[in-house]
């Protein structure tokens, strides 16, 4: 693609503008620096990445993961304001399912050990986990505030804090996984991944294209579910005082 059909497609951002003043949706600044913010990071992440490439560095693939999962982490972390050492577990969370994913991969020879194949899977992977992060906590927040009086009757009955709470992690971890679920019972159907949709225009063959995005479809799935369950059984002890109180009014 070409630098000037790169400039016509931002036709597309002046007519979301143009919708967003017609009917005074308030979002044109935000609009703006998205765009312009997506464009710098993609321009750096693409020179970035050819740099790591060729060099074909495990300790540089290592730095460009760690920088991937402190982004993610804090990006996350906002929905969680708050909670204590919030970003510290966000991060263990995503750092494990990273870990145990590229071991799988890696270690069967699924993928070649290589920087072209570990770092944009790994984004995908992060990416991924990140939005199912965020996804949980805001509906673990809900859940808390909705149903606290349910936990503390729980706890003045004598119950435990993990049996006060585990109802309303178990809708939590289930809600944040329903829009990972629902859109993998349509694709193919209704979209076409980016991936295969990237590798089918860059000249791959179709059936080679679709059993790469398998591989992502089984890893995104597996990767939400560790990502919801982790970050759950994490965070759900700072929910309580050392008197085994409900504290969520330090919940931002």
């Amino acid at each position: 693609m070409s630098l000037g059909a790169i400039l016509l497609s931002f036709i597309f951002v002046i007519m979301a503008l143009f919708l967003s003043n017609a009917f005074k949706l308030g979002l044109g600044r935000d609009l703006i620096i998205s765009s312009i913010r997506a464009t710098i990071q993609l321009l750096i992440v693409g020179y970035i990445l050819k740099l790591v490439f060729g060099f074909d560095n495990p300790i540089a693939v290592i730095l460009m993961l760690l920088v991937m999962i402190v982004v993610a982490a804090k990006n996350a972390a906002k929905r969680g304001k708050g909670l204590p050492h919030i970003f510290t577990k966000i991060f263990i969370t995503i750092t494990i399912v990273e870990i145990v994913t590229q071991a799988f991969l890696l270690g069967l020879e699924i993928i070649p050990p290589k920087p072209a194949y570990i770092i944009p899977i790994s984004g995908m992977i992060i990416g991924n986990s990140m939005v199912i992060a965020n996804l949980f906590l805001n509906r673990l927040k809900g859940e808390v505030e909705m149903r606290k009086e349910e936990v503390q009757l729980v706890l003045s009955l004598g119950g435990t804090v993990k049996q006060a709470i585990h109802p309303i992690l178990k809708q939590s971890i289930k809600s944040s996984l329903i829009p990972t679920i629902d859109s993998q019972k349509t694709i193919g159907l209704v979209q076409l991944p980016g991936m295969m949709s990237g590798q089918i225009i860059a000249g791959a063959d179709p059936l080679q294209a679709v059993r790469f995005q398998l591989l992502i479809v089984f890893l995104i799935m597996s990767a939400a579910s560790i990502t919801a369950i982790i970050l759950g059984f994490l965070i759900y002890p700072s929910l309580f005082n050392k008197d085994q109180q409900l504290t969520i009014s330090k919940w931002e």
